[in-house]
């Protein structure tokens, strides 16, 4: 699969989300912004998004992800804008 392949499927699943991903040869780094992570857990936060992906990584198109999860304060308050 392809960074904007994986991007498109987590934008439309999770709704109201903005999202960023990089990587190659199924490793993929993934940074989620949205609401529906406020007052999730980190592992409830992961579990989100490994569910839209669960299909890709069964059959292997994706063998790795790192996953970063942050409400729209947090992320202002950890960083700025999304990288």
């Amino acid at each position: 699969m392809q960074p904007e392949q994986i991007q498109d499927l987590l934008v439309k699943q999770l709704h109201g989300c903005e999202v960023r991903v990089s990587g190659a040869d199924r490793h993929f780094d993934i940074v989620v912004v949205g609401e529906v992570f406020d007052g999730l857990r980190p592992v409830k936060r992961q579990q989100l998004v490994y569910a839209v992906l669960a299909d890709h990584i069964a059959d292997g198109s994706i063998h790795a992800v790192n996953i970063r999860t942050f409400t729209s304060a947090e992320r202002a308050a950890h960083q700025g804008p999304m990288q």
